[in-house]
C-alpha cells in the first residue's frame, strides 16, 4: 500500500468511532509450540473454501488444515473428503474440530494460526474482525462486507489487524496477477500520462439455482440460495463484479467521489432468483473529473465479457484476466506486450506470498483496507441503481441500513422474506428506496 495513492475518507473518523471495539492483546508467536507448521483453519466450506484451501497447500510451505466450519454439515463433510484424498496426513480434522453452525468459525478460529474466510460475504466481516481479536494471520474471500456498516467493522478490525502486524491478504486476485502487476506499475510511472476515462466490464450467463425443499427453513433457503440475497451476497456488482471495480480503483490511485447509474432485472425474473438484479450499468466520477464506466450483466445465451479497458493523456491500456496487458502511446503505437510465458497462477500466488511472510515471520500485507474500499464502490454502485440517485461518496458513508438478519437460527427470519405468491421484494427506483439508504 506504500505506493498506493488512495483518496482517504472524509469523516471516516466518526464513521470509525462508532464500529464494534476489538480487543488488543498481544499475538504470540506465530507457530504454536515453535513448531515450523503452519496450523490453517477453513471457514466456509463450498467451492470457494474447497479451491482456497487446494491454493493454501500449493504454496510450499509447511501447512496442515487442522479445523474446519461451515453452517452446513453436508458442506462441511463434501469438502473434508475432497480435501483429504488430495493432501492426506497434511489434513489433521478430526470430528472434534468440525465445527458446524452459526458459531462454529469462533472455534475454529482458535485452533489455528492461519484463517482462510470463505463463506458468504455478508458474514465476512463478523468472521475477520474474530480472527483479528483472536491474533490470526487472514486470508479472505472477496467481497469483504455487503453494506456500509459491514465495511466500517471491516474498516475497524483492518486498523487492529495493523497494530498486531498481522498479514491480511484479500482474495482480489489480479492484484497478485503479472500481466496486471507490470501493467499499472508502468501506468504509475507515467507511461501513458493521466488516466481520464477508463471501461470495465463483467459480462457472463450468472451461476447455479438450488430448488426449494418442503423441509427448508426460510432461512436455510436463503443461505442455500445466498447468491439471491443481498445480506448474504451484496448482488452481483459486489459479489463478483469487485473485480472490475478495485482495477479501475488500482489504476487511478483513488476512489471515486459520486456514482450515478441505472440497473434491473430485466431476464432473470423469477422466484427462485431472489431479489437481486441481473444488470448494471455505472458511472465512477473521480474527483478528477474522469469517468470510469462499469457493466456487469447476467444474461444467458448472448456475448461475454470480462476485461478493463483505459484511456490517458498519452496512450491507453487494455487489461483482462486471461494474462493479457497491452499498452500504446498516442498514436496507436504499441509500446508494451505483456508475455504471459511461465506467469503463476494468481490464486495460487496470492497464497504463496502471504505463507511465504507468515513462515519467515514478516508483515507484508495489509490489503483489508483496498478490499474494503472497492467493496464500498460497489455497494454505492448497487444503491446508486436502486435508488436512481447520484450518491455522493461522504453520503454514504454515513449510511446506518444493516442488511443481515437481528438473530442467525435456523428458524429466524431475514430481513426480506417472500409474500403470499413467493416473490421476493426488490428494489425499484424512485418507489421503495427507504430500506437501501
Amino acid at each position: 500500500m506504500d505506493n498506493f495513492k488512495r483518496r482517504e475518507f472524509i469523516k471516516a473518523g466518526s464513521a470509525l468511532a462508532g464500529a464494534a471495539a476489538l480487543a488488543s492483546a498481544p499475538v504470540s508467536g506465530v507457530f504454536a509450540a515453535g513448531s515450523d507448521v503452519i496450523k490453517i483453519a477453513l471457514i466456509g466450506c463450498g467451492g470457494r473454501g474447497t479451491g482456497a484451501a487446494f491454493d493454501a497447500f500449493a504454496s510450499g510451505q509447511n501447512i496442515k488444515l487442522v479445523a474446519m466450519a461451515d453452517a452446513f454439515q453436508d458442506n462441511l463433510e463434501s469438502t473434508y473428503k475432497t480435501i483429504k484424498e488430495k493432501f492426506g496426513d497434511k489434513v489433521d480434522v478430526p470430528d472434534s474440530r468440525k465445527y458446524v453452525g452459526f458459531d462454529a468459525y469462533k472455534s475454529a478460529i482458535k485452533d489455528a494460526d492461519v484463517v482462510l474466510l470463505t463463506t458468504p460475504p455478508g458474514f465476512r466481516p463478523i468472521h475477520f474482525e474474530e480472527a483479528v481479536k483472536a491474533g490470526k494471520h487472514v486470508f479472505m474471500e472477496k467481497p469483504v462486507a455487503v453494506d456500509i456498516p459491514g465495511i466500517r467493522r471491516v474498516l475497524a478490525a483492518a486498523a487492529e489487524a495493523k497494530k498486531k502486524k498481522l498479514n491480511v491478504v484479500v482474495g482480489l486476485q489480479r492484484r497478485y496477477q503479472t500481466n496486471y502487476r507490470e501493467a499499472i506499475k508502468r501506468i504509475q510511472d507515467g507511461a501513458i500520462g493521466d488516466v481520464t476515462s477508463g471501461q470495465v466490464y463483467w459480462n457472463s450467463g450468472g451461476v447455479w439455482v438450488r430448488p426449494r425443499k418442503p423441509e427448508q427453513t426460510e432461512m436455510e433457503y436463503q443461505m442455500r440460495n445466498w447468491y439471491y440475497f443481498n445480506w448474504l451476497c451484496g448482488d452481483h456488482i459486489v459479489e463478483q463484479h469487485v473485480h472490475n471495480i478495485d482495477i479501475a480503483n488500482w489504476v487511478k490511485g483513488k476512489y471515486p467521489v459520486s456514482i450515478q447509474g441505472t440497473g434491473s432485472r430485466a431476464h432473470r425474473v423469477g422466484k427462485e432468483y431472489g431479489e437481486i438484479y441481473d444488470n448494471f450499468a455505472v458511472e465512477l466520477t473521480y474527483d478528477d473529473g474522469s469517468v470510469v464506466y462499469s457493466q456487469c450483466r447476467h444474461f444467458e445465451g448472448i456475448s461475454n465479457r470480462v476485461d478493463e479497458t483505459f484511456q490517458a493523456t498519452k496512450g491507453r491500456v487494455y487489461l483482462s484476466a486471461g494474462n493479457q496487458a497491452v499498452l500504446w502511446d498516442a498514436k496507436g503505437n504499441e509500446i508494451y506486450r505483456h508475455d504471459p510465458k511461465g506467469n503463476p497462477n494468481a490464486y495460487q500466488q496470492e497464497h504463496k506470498e502471504l505463507f511465504e511472510a507468515i513462515a519467515n515471520n514478516e508483515y507484508k500485507f495489509e490489503n483489508a483496507e483496498y478490499g474494503a474500499y472497492s467493496t464500498l464502490t460497489g455497494i454505492i454502485g448497487r444503491l446508486a441503481c436502486y435508488t436512481g440517485k447520484v450518491i455522493k461518496w461522504d453520503k454514504a458513508l454515513t449510511s446506518e441500513v444493516d442488511l443481515s438478519p437481528s438473530v442467525y437460527t435456523w428458524d429466524a427470519k431475514p430481513k426480506i422474506v417472500p409474500d403470499q405468491n413467493g416473490d421476493y421484494l426488490a428494489a425499484i427506483p424512485g418507489k421503495n428506496t427507504e430500506f437501501y439508504i
